[in-house]
């Protein structure tokens, strides 16, 4: 009798737990969870949880209910490859990555390869952050789809916002030594010589990632080459860490950066001193966003504790939901389809698209600084009392740039 009983408790517990995964549409959260960018990828992992958590409350997608489900890649490209084995042993369809340009790619040639192989199983790759061109030009895929701004995007606002002040004339680029930090050395250099031939670059370095813990060597490159401007794509403690030895060793030039805002940059920019001459190209300012926004990003800080570093994932996850809604279906082919071409209200305003022809997101970039908060401006930032300030936006129409991409799109069921 007992035996029996607990036979049927079991099935029982069985049979509710198949309910409770087919009420979910689980997504792959791969990215670094431990190791030197530990810090950025919690964030972004509570950022993506957040953002489900809002579609959740407003009614789901379909009826059903997103989950966020980690993975700790460590930050390389060999264990991202791992823990996408593993997601997609669990029978999860999507996979979300964007710390790091070489896991993303890894990621994206092992999702490639895996659909080729698992039809009707197929994976579709959300990327937020992972911004080398190469992954919408050469190596793009059907199954990619990045709401980042897009690297060659980012410099051409950077280069944009050069040409138009003509005070600056001595460029330093230094870069992590990786694909990421490669394409922005080389884009730099092609754009600014397009841009300004007058500029003189006076210094170009490349560093290992996150293992350089005293840059005060680069920074005297930097001071004695007489540099009026750096051009940087560090993210995470290689940018803190930067910040932190030219503030030690007095140099005071501007800064244009891509990632600024990620965690702890603010602090090494508050601690530097260098109100207003660091500046962020980004998919939104916290200070100029519309109403809903900062509702939104109130709600987010008095939670979290940090201000929202990626609007990007909540445009990223708010489009999935909006495509899956509008196909009525959760199959990543189908809402891949869906999205080609879809235009899309963003976070911080504005209406956006994911072109068809390389899945790029295009959204207006925002150029802010980071300096003492003005009257109207409600967020600093890690309690530093200094926040970005809106300095100038670049429409979208002026980001869209040509793709040599040649999509390779599945045929049709």
């Amino acid at each position: 009798m007992k035996t029996s009983i607990a036979l049927a408790a079991a099935a029982l517990i069985g049979c509710t737990g198949a309910a409770v995964a087919a009420d979910r549409i689980k997504i792959a959260y791969i990215d670094p969870l431990s190791g030197g960018n530990a810090a950025v990828g919690e964030i972004s992992l509570n950022t993506a949880r957040f953002a489900a958590e809002q579609i959740n409350a407003a009614g789901g997608v379909n009826g059903k209910k997103l989950q966020i489900v980690p993975f700790d890649n460590k930050g390389t490209p060999e264990e991202t490859l791992v823990q996408a084995q593993k997601a997609a042993d669990m029978g999860i369809r999507f996979v979300m990555q964007g710390s790091g340009s070489g896991a993303g790619s890894a990621l994206n040639e092992w999702v490639r390869k895996y659909n080729g192989d698992n039809s009707g199983k197929e994976i579709l790759y959300l990327n937020y952050g992972a911004a080398d061109p190469a992954l919408t030009n050469a190596k793009c895929n059907f199954w990619h789809f990045r709401w980042d701004v897009g690297n060659d995007v980012r410099m051409a606002a950077i280069t944009s916002f050069i040409k138009a002040r003509p005070a600056i004339k001595k460029v330093y680029l230094i870069n992590q030594d990786y694909s990421f930090g490669q394409s922005v050395q080389t884009l730099a250099r092609a754009m600014l010589k397009d841009a300004r031939p007058d500029i003189a670059i006076v210094g170009d370095e490349l560093h290992p990632v996150v293992k350089i813990t005293d840059f005060s060597p680069y920074i005297a490159k930097i001071k004695a080459s007489g540099a009026d401007t750096v051009i940087t794509g560090n993210w995470g403690p290689d940018f803190s860490l930067l910040l932190k030895a030219a503030s030690d060793a007095g140099l005071s030039v501007n800064w244009l950066t891509y990632y600024a805002g990620a965690v702890g940059g603010p602090t090494a920019i508050r601690q530097s001193g260098l109100a207003d001459h660091v500046f962020q190209f980004s998919e939104g300012v916290a200070n100029a966003a519309p109403a809903a926004a900062q509702g939104f990003e109130t709600d987010f800080r008095a939670k979290l504790g940090v201000g929202l570093f990626y609007p990007r994932q909540v445009n990223e996850l708010r489009m999935i939901a909006a495509a899956a809604t509008a196909a009525k279906s959760e199959e990543p082919k189908v809402i891949a389809a869906q999205m080609e071409d879809m235009k899309f209200a963003t976070f911080d305003g504005g209406e956006a698209y994911m072109r068809k022809d390389d899945h790029q997101f295009f959204q207006d970039v925002y150029i802010s600084s980071f300096g003492p908060l003005g009257a109207n401006d409600k967020f600093d930032e890690e309690h530093t009392g200094w926040g970005w300030k809106l300095v100038d936006t670049v429409k979208k129409e002026s980001t869209v740039l040509p793709t040599t991409c040649k999509m390779e799109r599945p045929a049709a069921s």
